[in-house]
């Protein structure tokens, strides 16, 4: 990596390995897509893990989904699993929680952890990868794994799109 180190990439950088884990940290080029990340690594689409954040209406906070790349988050579900209505979350709420820009959200090494769902259907993979806290950056892993660090419940709330 020709600059250095972003102050996000350091941080999932440094979760992972305090979870023991030696993270697989590629640089992409811009991924804007799930399929651009897709394409560029080489993998199906559904093995990105797109890290959804959205506004709980009543706590005021972000909530976090975990999704596959090619399958988008049911709201109806989503709201009734994190027992609020869900909104949009812009892009302040999203860096003052997270400490992450939009685009290279992780789904771990937030600044102040979010209720958390991850979705059934990223199981089905041995590998998954997910942004590493940068629109260049992302890591591979297995999906329990990233399930178990971001302290996301395993569910069903995610639609074909």
């Amino acid at each position: 990596m020709g600059q250095k180190m972003s102050k996000s990439l350091k941080r999932v950088r440094a979760t992972l390995e305090a979870a023991g884990v030696r993270p697989d940290i590629r640089e992409t080029a811009l991924a804007r897509t799930a399929q651009d990340a897709a394409a560029a690594l080489g993998c199906e689409v559904n093995q990105i893990a797109k890290s959804i954040v959205l506004r709980g209406e009543n706590s005021g906070t972000a909530v976090l989904f975990i999704t596959a790349g090619a399958r988008q988050v049911d709201l109806d579900r989503a709201a009734e699993l994190s027992g609020e209505p869900l909104g949009k979350a812009d892009a302040a709420l999203i860096r003052a929680q997270t400490g992450f820009a939009i685009g290279g959200v992780a789904p771990l090494g937030h600044l102040t952890p979010p209720r958390a769902w991850f979705d059934r259907s990223l199981l089905e993979f041995p590998l998954v990868w997910a942004a590493a806290g940068t629109p260049h950056h992302v890591f591979g892993l297995a999906p329990a794994k990233i399930a178990q660090l971001s302290g996301a419940q395993t569910s069903d709330f995610s639609v074909t799109s």
